[in-house]
């Protein structure tokens, strides 16, 4: 039996001791391979032109080019690109601007190296991770007084938006849901692209995100 493929990872962090450790503890792993390391979104782009990974880690703050820019830039020249954000607590106000630039989760950079591999695992496939600590952030900053039934009267969601929407945040792909809801994968995507129209959300992830804030999704 052919031996599965590690998971190939690149490392982009400005602070030297935290890049090392984390390289460091995943290269211990027989599931990855960290196939380089950047300090800042230039070296990043640069690193892309040699190898594309499974994985970018990647921090927001730093200096010449930061995540948020990295990341764009990144994507648009590699759509399949699959970015886990590394962020800190007092990062909420970037999670936004990461989603849009195309990010597939978030996980702390206080986080331990179970979580660190859960958000690995769960976005090689194919799938978003966020930390509960900074989901449960993004709620308590959450302004807005209205029940999560409220809100998706406020917004016009149908009950079968909401059935899709519920499967979507627990990580559901399309055809699973399709399967679950006895319909088509075509009539998923129009579900998905009518939510995003209601919430002014422009991606599954930006979606996923609006939902558990404004409380529309319990977690």
């Amino acid at each position: 039996m052919e031996k599965k493929k590690n998971i190939t990872i690149l490392i982009v962090e400005d602070h030297v001791m935290f890049r090392e450790s984390i390289r460091f503890i995943l290269s211990s792993s027989e599931k990855y391979e960290v196939i380089g390391v950047a300090s800042n979104g230039r070296e990043f782009l640069d690193e892309l032109t040699q190898r594309i990974p499974d994985i970018v880690l990647m921090d927001i703050d730093m200096p010449v080019m930061n995540g948020i820019d990295a990341t764009q830039e990144a994507i648009l020249k590699y759509p399949d690109l699959k970015v886990l954000a590394l962020s800190m607590h007092g990062d909420h106000g970037h999670y936004k601007k990461m989603i849009e630039a195309g990010a597939k989760g978030f996980v702390l950079k206080s986080a331990g190296i179970n979580q660190l591999s859960a958000a690995i695992d769960e976005v090689a496939n194919g799938n978003v991770y966020f930390s509960q600590e900074l989901l449960m952030n993004i709620i308590l900053k959450n302004d807005d007084q209205l029940t999560g039934s409220e809100y998706q009267k406020k917004l016009d969601i149908s009950d079968r938006e909401m059935e899709v929407l519920k499967h979507m945040c627990k990580g559901l792909s399309n055809k699973q849901i399709a399967d679950e809801l006895f319909i088509s994968i075509k009539t998923v995507e129009g579900h998905k692209s009518k939510l995003m129209l209601k919430t002014e959300t422009n991606s599954a992830v930006s979606l996923v995100l609006f939902a558990i804030k404004n409380k529309l999704i319990e977690i």
